[in-house]
């Protein structure tokens, strides 16, 4: 089964305390590529967000974002001591009276005074409220799994295509291969008696002399390897796993082959369908560079 490194996720939710978005989106690349954006809040919670995107995710530019808003009307987040507070600018107005100063700035002052100032207990995490938050992070990155299998599945028919191509420009150069290797023949056999003429020509040492060549250009065996090679890409497509690395390794091996019959065939219309195959060989190249 394909599936595309490009993919998107979204799931929202509404409390009566906050709203809460979580996206999860992700881009072609070679390795694991992870951008957290969390609220500070759940800064503690990074390393549990990051394991869960790399489990289920695998490789990818992926950027996993948490957007938490409190609703307007619900509690501040700072909260203050307000007996803490009353009791130190009371000793601040004494000792300003001793000394016979003004009271400016001691509003100030109280107010930065040790543990006036108290952190609402909302911005610490709650495990009710995060275990809901996981659970929809999860959701996310299933929905951003499901786009990828989605874009996963129109790139394996444009792949089964391409491949299919490359069959039938290999299927058409095995229809003028024997032709070639007599055309090649009696090429040879032409120029040589044209050069040296009749006299002292040895025939059967002439005809070993043209088998040894054509033998180095004969593709008998890149054509084989090469149509088991289409048939083992197919079959690792419709494996269970995404496997883009292994297609890639197999494209290598694709590209191999028609090179050398490429570079064997001595022939202009062999030639052609050469060009073809490796014009769709770029596409499939193209197109790995997205497959998980």
């Amino acid at each position: 089964m394909i599936k595309s490194m490009t993919g998107f996720g979204q799931v929202m939710t509404n409390s009566t305390e906050a709203n809460i978005v979580i996206e999860v989106k992700s881009l072609n690349s070679k390795f694991m590529d992870l951008t957290l954006r969390l609220p500070k809040k759940f800064s503690e919670k990074e390393s549990e967000v990051r394991t869960l995107a790399v489990d289920h995710l695998e490789r990818g530019k992926v950027s996993v974002s948490i957007d938490y808003q409190l609703k307007i009307g619900g509690e501040v987040s700072q909260r203050y001591d307000e007996h803490l507070f009353v009791a130190h600018y009371a000793e601040l107005k004494k000792l300003a009276d001793k000394v016979m100063t003004g009271y400016d700035g001691l509003f100030q002052i109280t107010l930065d005074a040790p543990g006036v100032k108290q952190t609402n207990p909302s911005e610490t995490i709650d495990p009710t409220e995060w275990e809901k938050i996981r659970k929809q992070l999860i959701e996310a990155i299933a929905s951003c799994n499901k786009f990828r299998e989605s874009e996963g599945s129109v790139l394996g028919e444009k792949l089964e295509e391409y491949i299919a191509n490359i069959g039938k420009e290999l299927e058409e150069i095995g229809k003028i291969d024997a032709a070639r290797i007599d055309k090649i023949r009696s090429k040879l056999k032409g120029n040589i008696k044209s050069l040296l003429g009749q006299e002292g020509l040895d025939a059967n040492r002439l005809e070993q002399e043209i088998i040894f060549y054509i033998e180095k250009l004969d593709i008998q065996e890149e054509r084989v390897r090469l149509a088991t090679h289409l048939t083992y890409f197919l079959n690792v497509m419709n494996e269970k796993n995404s496997n883009g690395k292994k297609l890639g390794f197999i494209a290598q091996e694709i590209g191999r082959e028609i090179n050398t019959i490429g570079s064997k065939a001595n022939d202009a219309a062999m030639q052609k369908f050469v060009v073809e195959m490796k014009d769709e060989l770029e596409k499939i190249k193209e197109q790995l560079n997205n497959v998980l």
